[in-house]
């Protein structure tokens, strides 16, 4: 699989779309590119999980392309987009629902869920914070 590219295993369809981060290895040799991946279930829900990423226009190619209705959205604010930031990604999105990703868990990163949710809540977006290990039915 690579980008642009989409497989179907057991009913799941899953596309790599790009991302905007660097990649590489702790001793410095490059990764590949960064991805994210947009995942249709057989009931046709469809999410988008971005990854690390920073914002970038072409989300909104995902919304046209996919329409996902969840978005699993990194909020650190250092090595990735931020809360205010990820708000935005949301809107070009077009997704009802964030679920924040990829913060609190060193000093650097910065964003938190509620600070995101005064980015999102004024425009319609749900933010479903889940603990580790919790799931949603």
């Amino acid at each position: 699989m690579n980008i642009g590219g989409r497989q179907t295993i057991s009913g799941i369809e899953i596309a790599m779309v790009p991302a905007l981060h660097s990649s590489s290895a702790p001793d410095g040799t490059y990764l590949g590119p960064a991805t994210g991946f947009v995942v249709r279930f057989e009931d046709g829900q469809t999410i988008y999980f971005a990854g690390d990423t920073g914002l970038f226009g072409d989300m909104r190619l995902i919304r046209d392309g996919f329409a996902p209705e969840v978005a699993f959205l990194p909020i650190g604010d250092r090595f990735t987009m931020g809360p205010e930031d990820a708000a935005t990604a949301a809107e070009w999105l077009g997704v009802k629902a964030i679920v924040p990703m990829h913060y609190g868990t060193f000093p650097e990163l910065t964003g938190t869920v509620e600070e995101l949710r005064t980015h999102a809540g004024p425009r319609g977006i749900d933010v479903i914070e889940l603990r580790p290990g919790e799931t949603l039915a």
